[in-house]
């Protein structure tokens, strides 16, 4: 059997990184991944970075079929160039095989050619990712039409017609994508809302141009059944039928856990996630778990912080934990984004926050006339009391960027005179934070 000081199964974020580090502490690491296709991990292969390549392209007009081509050959690029970083590290082993628990430390890895072997380690960590949630709809396999988020970025021919099932984050983005590139684009959301847990005013805004740009939002629609009919698909719903060239389901991604763990004593939890403490050790000492595998955001900057967690974790003081990472931003990359974190202004005051608001319409940035993209609005959130920030949505061109900023801020404590006093460069989109943060009552 072979024996090494730490096995990392999946190429992902914060696997790739730790394998990378340890390897150049002097200890001996191996690599497990199944799917060549996914040296990197999911972000640049098959999530965050094509997917944004496609809106950033759809956006500038390009033509489908070119962006589609280029991010083949831009993933193709990291994952080439991903696998070369850790394969050409002189302590790091990268092997292809599907990784299985035989015992809580003990690994079965079994061969595209039929052979199999054991290895063990002093420490294993699982980053193993998440997969596509496949809902229970008639035809859903079946159907010739019907893709989950890898596969609809694998066509080479545009839809004229695309329908998504879902109105999430994923569903959102690709409605923005294909509408930009011309597509008629239905989306079918089984709820009431749509950007339900955002700032509502910023909602309204996001979802009307939204349906400037080709896309129709259809709410209180349960799908029931896929058919297939020639080129098309017909989607049966409760609120009727609707025919497309193509089909997304964006029902949300499950935790990758397809690894033998009935064979340890690793624990899942109630949506089938890996069970880990604030340190991201399972339920086997020396046996850990980081990214999406864990059931926590899916992000893959999160994923990254689980490497600096587990890192702390064995070479450091343990100071490092899930429970003291501070607050998250996130991004919704429709055009132009939706940017977030900490609280809306309902959130606050519906946890007895005193508070004071601040918004600014991008239309009123000067920097707007030079990029020639006036939607948006930005708005920010302050504890009245302590000077506090509380939190800030930003719905604008470049908010990805600027949301870090507030973030930063808010994690630091700083008081929210800081930023609006800042001299920010002009003329640029951040100048608009000396307005943003001139709350009043």
């Amino acid at each position: 059997m072979k024996e090494y000081d730490l096995i990392v199964i999946g190429f992902g974020k914060a696997g790739k990184t730790l394998a990378k580090f340890m390897g150049r502490q002097g200890k001996q690491v191996a690599v497990i991944e199944k799917s060549s296709r996914m040296y990197g991990g999911t972000c640049i292969n098959i999530g965050c970075i094509p997917s944004k390549l496609l809106i950033h392209d759809s956006a500038k007009q390009r033509p489908f079929e070119q962006s589609i081509a280029r991010k083949e050959e831009v993933t193709s690029l990291l994952n080439k160039k991903n696998y070369h970083k850790l394969s050409g590290e002189e302590n790091v082993e990268v092997i292809d095989a599907k990784a299985h628990f035989k015992s809580n430390k003990v690994l079965e890895l079994h061969f595209a050619d039929g052979t199999a072997e054991e290895m063990t380690a002093e420490h294993i960590v699982i980053n193993t990712g998440a997969v596509s949630n496949v809902p229970p709809i008639k035809g859903v396999i079946e159907s010739k039409h019907v893709y989950d988020s890898e596969g609809i970025m694998q066509l080479t021919k545009q839809p004229k017609r695309l329908v998504i099932v879902g109105g999430g984050y994923i569903a959102l983005e690709f409605a923005a994508s294909f509408g930009d590139f011309g597509t008629e684009v239905t989306v079918l959301e089984r709820g009431n809302q749509i950007l339900g847990h955002e700032d509502q005013e910023i909602a309204a805004m996001a979802i009307k141009d939204m349906e400037a740009h080709n896309v129709t939002f259809v709410l209180n629609a349960s799908t029931e059944a896929f058919e297939d009919q020639g080129d098309e698909v017909i989607v049966k719903t409760s609120q009727g039928d609707f025919t497309a060239d193509a089909v997304l389901y964006a029902t949300g991604r499950k935790p990758n856990t397809d690894l033998g763990l009935e064979n340890t004593d690793i624990e899942l939890g109630a949506r089938g996630e890996i069970k880990v403490n604030e340190y991201l050790e399972t339920t086997v000492p020396n046996v850990y778990a980081a990214g999406d595998v864990t059931g926590g955001p899916q992000f893959t900057y999160i994923s990254l912080d689980d490497f600096r967690v587990i890192k702390d974790g064995l070479v450091g003081e343990r100071k490092r934990t899930t429970e003291n990472r501070g607050i998250i931003p996130y991004t919704v990359f429709i055009t132009p984004p939706i940017s977030v974190v900490g609280m809306t202004a309902d959130e606050a005051r519906a946890k007895g926050y005193d508070i004071m608001e601040g918004r600014v319409k991008v239309s009123s940035i000067t920097r707007h006339t030079i990029d020639d993209e006036g939607r948006g609005l930005f708005k920010s959130v302050v504890d009245k009391k302590t000077h506090q920030i509380l939190g800030a949505t930003l719905y604008g061109v470049k908010s990805d960027e600027l949301i870090n900023l507030i973030a930063l801020a808010m994690n630091q404590q700083v008081p929210y005179e800081v930023i609006r006093d800042t001299i920010y460069t002009h003329p640029t989109i951040v100048e608009s934070f000396n307005d943003l943060f001139n709350v009043s009552e």
